[in-house]
């Protein structure tokens, strides 16, 4: 399994919201490049950033930040928020991203990720499910769907996608655990046929060894890294087992 620590991004700065929730934006870190350079000191080899201005906006706003990581660090980037066509995957591929995160338009705009399957390969595109009460959520979380989280991700498999970011909104940035069940429901209807990662909740090492036990392809950690509450390097070395 990997572990993918995560830095946010808003007005440039990295930071963390609660469940979503763009009013209790709270400052993590100095610096992001610092911050990158941390996470990869601690062993991870891979980065999970969100421009969450883009998210919000609908297109790329904090590009040079990405960019950055990617040429300075030896860390993947994966990145999402604003990503809506193939114009903007196009040119974060070509800068060095090195797996991009379509979300609000995977549910709105199913040909576009079929295409950047094709055009991209499925290394490249992952799709972000955000779910509330497992009803997939869209535009930053600010609009809720009928559709269940299951479902799109089976439509999904059928046009090419091979990694699936699941987020419990609930769970976001509450350090509460990862909503297991819901994961558990999602790997076993699709987990055969695709790579999921687990988003949202993570507190401990117990959330990293469910995950693992689980037999998930990788596990995001965001706050427990910065509020002390899991210890990267302890994480990635336990992952790698």
């Amino acid at each position: 399994m990997i572990i993918l620590p995560a830095i946010d991004i808003k007005d440039g700065n990295c930071v963390r919201l609660f469940k979503g929730d763009f009013s209790t934006v709270e400052k993590v870190a100095s610096d992001y490049l610092e911050t990158a350079k941390s996470f990869e000191e601690a062993g991870a080899e891979w980065i999970h950033m969100v421009d969450l201005d883009g998210a919000k906006e609908g297109r790329p706003v904090n590009t040079k930040i990405y960019t950055d990581v990617a040429e300075k660090t030896s860390l993947k980037v994966e990145l999402g928020g604003g990503i809506r066509n193939m114009e903007t995957i196009e040119q974060y591929i070509e800068m060095g991203i090195s797996r991009v995160i379509i979300g609000s338009a995977a549910l709105k705009d199913p040909k576009l990720v079929s295409d950047a399957v094709a055009k991209f390969g499925s290394e490249k595109i992952a799709v972000g499910i955000d779910a509330m009460d497992r009803m997939v959520a869209t535009e930053g979380w600010l609009e809720s769907s009928d559709v269940n989280y299951i479902d799109l991700a089976r439509e999904m498999i059928k046009v090419g996608v091979r990694y699936f970011i699941f987020t419990d909104i609930s769970k976001d940035g509450t350090l509460s655990g990862v909503n297991a069940e819901q994961l558990r429901d999602l790997n076993d209807a699709v987990g055969s046929e695709c790579n999921i990662i687990a988003s949202g909740g993570v507190h401990t090492m117990n959330d990293i060894i469910t995950c693992k036990e689980m037999g998930l392809y990788g596990t995001i950690c965001g706050k427990s890294i910065y509020k002390g509450t899991l210890d990267l390097a302890e994480a990635v070395a336990y992952a790698h087992r």
